[in-house]
């Protein structure tokens, strides 16, 4: 039996531009509905995406919004991790981000992206 595949979506745009915060959603769900697991890292103003509301905010025409793909990867089982120190330097609190997130460090980040199958970076 094959091993299952995993891709890492790194996230590091926030929702003051939109194209390049949703393309990170777009690649992960289109991997997820494809049984690939799937783990999305937020860094840099990435991590805005992951304050509860905020998702519901960010939509571009042509895409579905960010709110639907959030959900979806969500419903296959991806993971979301934030940056612990990228979310301090914004004041924003742990308890602020939507359900499932999980704050990790640099070392979280590098194991999944060693043990990845791909990773893309936006």
């Amino acid at each position: 039996m094959a091993e299952r595949k995993k891709l890492v979506v790194m996230a590091t745009h926030g929702p003051d531009t939109p194209e390049m915060a949703i393309l990170p959603f777009v690649m992960a769900g289109g991997a997820a509905a494809a049984e690939i697991d799937v783990v999305m890292g937020f860094q840099g103003d990435g991590v805005r995406l992951m304050q509860a509301g905020v998702a519901e905010t960010v939509t571009l025409p042509g895409f579905k919004p960010m709110a639907e793909l959030l959900q979806t990867i969500r419903d296959f089982g991806g993971t979301f991790l934030v940056g612990a120190p990228c979310i301090k330097n914004r004041d924003i609190d742990e308890a602020d981000l939507v359900e499932g997130a999980h704050v990790v460090t640099a070392g979280r980040f590098v194991a999944e992206i060693a043990s990845a199958t791909n990773t893309l970076f936006y």
